[in-house]
């Protein structure tokens, strides 16, 4: 794995963007409407023999960082129906991935919302998902370049130019995956020149923990360029980042996957918030922010 440059090394211009929009680089943000929490802290499986608790007013969920947005205006809406005015949200976001090694690893919540199907297959193998899993969205990818183009990135061949600093995820993170999935499909096209994808890949300066801090990245100016969902544009301040569409016949369609786990500790309140997101009212809250529906 390439290493990612460490904070310290950011030059004294950026310091200031970067306290702004230090939301964005956090490896696995944790927010609550109600105090914070970290999966750590979940509560542990009870001892064979005891008595089970009530259930929780405390909804938990992991989430991929690329819903963060989005979920949070969700769940707002969800709590205005009766019967939820109580209820309170805590979502840890990161990488699916990661966040499915810290299930994996024994971490509790009642929820997991992946941006792929292989991480949601992961933790239904381990035996941690109750019932099925559904897919509720979609997404697209999309080419970003930071303000003043100071690679000179204004087509998707130029990604495979020699000294472009180009930087992704890891291809277990599920935007990794992706993006080296549609390079794959560019590099079927004549008109980017042989060997492109293995060029565009020889240029990654570093793979991030998750799509929220390759965009930062790219936003920092730190790169020349890199591969996000399109949904995470709209998280970016205008102007501080300009977008290369790709086309459908080389984009990859990111769908996202949602379950109950078997450690849920407020089981009922999930399954009516996941019934609230795959229902018209939830999804209309999906495609505004430009997710794509089930």
């Amino acid at each position: 794995m390439l290493p990612t440059s460490p904070p310290e090394m950011a030059t004294t211009r950026l310091q200031s963007r970067r306290a702004f929009i230090a939301l964005f680089a956090t490896p696995a943000s944790l927010s609550a409407c109600r105090g914070t929490n970290t999966a750590s802290s979940a509560q542990t499986t009870p001892e064979p023999g005891s008595r089970v608790a009530a259930e929780s007013n405390d909804v938990v969920m992991f989430a991929a960082s690329s819903l963060t947005l989005v979920l949070d205006k969700m769940w707002q809406a969800f709590r205005t129906q009766p019967g939820n005015e109580g209820l309170a949200f805590t979502a840890n976001y990161g990488s699916s991935s990661q966040l499915r090694t810290q299930l994996q690893e024994g971490a509790e919540a009642d929820i997991f919302a992946s941006a792929d199907v292989a991480q949601m297959e992961q933790v239904a193998k381990a035996g941690l998902v109750d019932g099925n899993a559904t897919v509720f969205a979609r997404n697209r990818l999309v080419v970003i370049v930071p303000k003043g183009n100071p690679g000179k990135v204004t087509t998707l061949a130029d990604l495979a130019k020699p000294g472009v600093k180009f930087v992704t995820t890891p291809p277990d993170v599920p935007i990794g995956a992706y993006a080296r999935a549609s390079l794959k499909k560019l590099a079927s096209d004549p008109s980017n020149g042989n060997g492109y994808d293995a060029k565009v890949l020889a240029n990654i300066v570093s793979e991030e923990a998750n799509v929220r801090q390759v965009v930062v990245k790219v936003q920092l100016g730190e790169a020349d360029a890199g591969i996000c969902y399109a949904t995470d544009v709209t998280a970016v301040p205008a102007g501080e980042v300009t977008t290369i569409d790709i086309p459908d016949s080389a984009n990859v369609v990111a769908e996202y996957t949602i379950a109950i786990l078997k450690s849920a500790k407020a089981p009922a309140a999930a399954r009516r918030l996941i019934s609230f997101i795959n229902s018209p009212s939830g999804q209309s809250i999906l495609v505004a922010a430009k997710f794509k529906p089930a």
